[in-house]
């Protein structure tokens, strides 16, 4: 492994969630201001989602005929426009707009697991792969107090710029500090720079250890983002907790990921194995999901903190072990592409988990969580029928196309 370009792309990667973290907290509260309906927020909310799904499978097919290193600046640099747009959006189009263009910069995250394929041969993938869910969990504990208090002391404008100024350092030290991970002769020139996401799903449906493995993954983020979207309403109306307690409890979920992620995976995949810490991974989301909504209001420290930590070690086993699988069993020159399949798919699990899930909390405040958790016992199943039908992989980078 490379260490440097590793800890280059690292800070790159947790700079742009530090933007994204800046922006998500404020961003309904925002919208309100300017008079959107509950229908339009949940909109603009998804429009980030749905341009990363389209758009990452098109990053990372482009990575994979020019290379990781212009694709990613290009993408930092769509970031900063759209945190531009946002400084100056005053009506709600202009707003959706840059959500809009920030969810297809933010599909880069595709090429980034790309780079890390580039660099590292497969034992190291899940330590590596963990560093960029360490990246995010570290955006979102020090994002979300920033923008708050910009927007509070000084308007949803210096959001905008704030967050801009922060990928403009971004692209600078991106341009100046990474080097290109793919060799020219490994580079592809033959594949479509803007591909159906859709039809790359059906592409991919023959190669049986590949699909089953991202059908895993949609349907653990699914389910996972039922929580995401319904955990601060629960927290709020049955547990009676402030604004300010609701980030420090989502705090407190970064803290553990960027810990377990961080510095933890590695060791545990020495262990215990990237198949073991797939399944077990979806089973301790299981148990944290459906210990949040029966936590007797008097005893939500310890108890519900118990089940925030059971979730972020499943997330933290679970995602970059999953990352590390796929990748092994992609070909060298479509790593871009196929890790940015995953990514969009990953996206489209989070139009369809936040739907699903304020429809049931609508109904009763437990059902998402409940459900969620059921739906994380079948990934459990699934994850164990898969791993034992996967074949051995050896240690180095795969080389060539798929078979």
């Amino acid at each position: 492994m490379r260490n440097k370009p590793i800890t280059v792309l690292f800070v790159t990667i947790f700079i742009d969630l530090m933007g994204f973290g800046i922006v998500i907290p404020v961003l309904p509260i925002y919208a309100n201001e300017l008079g959107a309906s509950g229908t339009m927020i949940g909109l603009i909310t998804a429009s980030f989602a749905i341009m990363q799904f389209l758009f990452a499978p098109f990053w990372g097919g482009l990575s994979d005929r020019y290379g990781r290193r212009p694709i990613l600046l290009a993408s930092i640099g769509l970031m900063g426009l759209s945190y531009l747009l946002l400084a100056q959006a005053e009506s709600l189009w202009l707003l959706l707009l840059s959500r809009m263009l920030a969810g297809v910069g933010a599909a880069n995250i595709s090429t980034a697991n790309a780079f890390i394929s580039d660099v590292t041969p497969a034992k190291d993938r899940s330590k590596n792969f963990g560093l960029v869910g360490a990246a995010f969990g570290l955006g979102f504990i020090f994002g979300p107090p920033l923008g708050g208090f910009l927007k509070d002391h000084f308007g949803m404008a210096s959001v905008g710029y704030v967050s801009a100024a922060m990928a403009g350092g971004n692209l600078l030290m991106a341009y100046f500090m990474l080097p290109e991970s793919l060799q020219t002769e490994e580079r592809s020139g033959k594949k479509s720079l803007f591909p159906n996401p859709f039809g790359e799903i059906i592409r991919v449906l023959p190669r049986k250890e590949l699909s089953r493995l991202i059908l895993s993954n949609f349907l653990f983020l699914s389910a996972f983002s039922m929580m995401q979207i319904t955990a601060s309403l629960l927290w709020k109306g049955q547990f009676e907790l402030n604004e300010a307690e609701i980030g420090y409890t989502f705090a407190f979920v970064g803290v553990t990921m960027a810990i377990v992620q961080g510095g933890l995976i590695g060791p545990f995949t020495r262990w215990f194995g990237e198949k073991r810490l797939y399944v077990v991974g979806s089973l301790l989301m299981a148990l944290g999901l459906a210990i949040l909504p029966l936590v007797p209001p008097d005893y939500f420290v310890p108890l519900e903190l118990v089940g925030l930590l059971l979730i972020s070690f499943g997330n933290a086993f679970f995602t970059p072990s999953i990352f590390s699988l796929i990748s092994q069993r992609a070909g060298r020159q479509e790593q871009g592409k196929i890790l940015g399949l995953m990514q969009s798919v990953g996206s489209l699990s989070r139009v369809v988990g936040p739907f699903i899930g304020g429809t049931l909390y609508g109904a009763f405040y437990y059902l998402p969580f409940l459900v969620a958790a059921g739906a994380m016992v079948g990934v459990c199943l699934f994850s164990l029928y898969i791993v034992r039908r996967l074949a051995p992989i050896g240690d180095g980078p795969l080389e060539g196309s798929p078979g």
